[in-house]
């Protein structure tokens, strides 16, 4: 019997492989991206110190956005560029999270570099 290998085992290989080569400093920190099948989440991280600067996800209540997911991910998007420009954070390493730049994804990043992040 031929098993199909698990998608998400196989995300967090390649989510493994990028980190090895991607990391955030305070200078330059990380926005990750998690997607589950209801929510979208994104923080913007420092990696040298281990704290997360800014955070958001469609659970936030300041996210209004209803419909379409790639909606959601839009007003996600930025939300966290908002809220990592408050911090004074303007340039971020983009982690993908070993998804495929695409759909929610891609509209996340788009969302958050119209809001003034630059990576």
């Amino acid at each position: 019997m031929i098993t199909k290998p698990d998608k998400n085992s196989t995300r967090k290989k390649r989510h493994t492989r990028v980190r090895a080569k991607l990391s955030g400093t305070a200078t330059r920190p990380r926005l990750n991206v998690f997607r589950s099948n209801q929510h979208i989440y994104a923080q913007v991280i420092d990696d040298a110190n281990a704290v997360t600067i800014a955070s958001a996800s469609t659970l936030d209540k300041d996210v209004t956005a209803s419909g379409s997911n790639v909606e959601s991910a839009k007003a996600v998007g930025e939300l966290v560029a908002k809220r990592a420009i408050e911090q004074g954070i303007k340039s971020v390493v983009f982690d993908r999270g070993g998804y495929l730049y695409h759909g929610r994804v891609k509209a996340l990043a788009d969302a958050a570099r119209e809001a003034g992040l630059e990576f």
